[in-house]
């Protein structure tokens, strides 16, 4: 039996309603059993051993079912995946053209597939938390700027 497994779930697609009663179920098992443990999920058939989840898969679930409650599409992508250019500007929120010129200024790594480039998701998101943290850094360096000169 093949099993078909969406890597994306776009708005809409799971009822939020059911994502969000859901996730209150697995949030009040999770504050019920707290640890480090595994989490044994029993289902209603009759003789079947219990489905053991790694206890950091059923958080991550929970966050999956949270964005889905919210009405948001969700995207498991693999770190190891390599990203086309269009996917990769998609998930920095830029341009195409503007991902490129961070390519050929070595700013993220990426390899030649033919004349196609390919962006490790690891090394994007590497170079996105990079960028975030720079931003964070001057705007506190402004904010102090600007209390100094009590322009605050």
């Amino acid at each position: 039996m093949t099993v078909s497994t969406p890597k994306s779930l776009e708005p809409g697609q799971v009822s939020a309603q059911d994502a969000g009663r859901a996730l209150r179920r697995i949030k009040d098992f999770l504050a019920a059993y707290p640890g480090d443990d595994d989490v044994r999920v029993h289902v209603e058939l009759a003789g079947e051993d219990a489905l053991v989840l790694p206890r950091d898969t059923v958080t991550m679930f929970a966050y999956m079912l949270a964005q889905l409650a919210e009405g948001r599409g969700v995207t498991l992508v693999p770190n190891h995946a390599e990203l086309t250019t269009r996917q990769a500007a998609d998930v920095l929120n830029v341009s195409r053209p503007y991902l490129i010129a961070l390519l050929e200024d070595d700013k993220i790594p990426y390899r030649l597939v033919g004349r196609h480039r390919r962006i490790r998701f690891d090394d994007l998101m590497a170079y996105k938390h990079a960028t975030e943290a720079r931003t964070r850094k001057a705007a506190d360096a402004l904010i102090t700027l600007t209390e100094d000169l009590d322009l605050y």
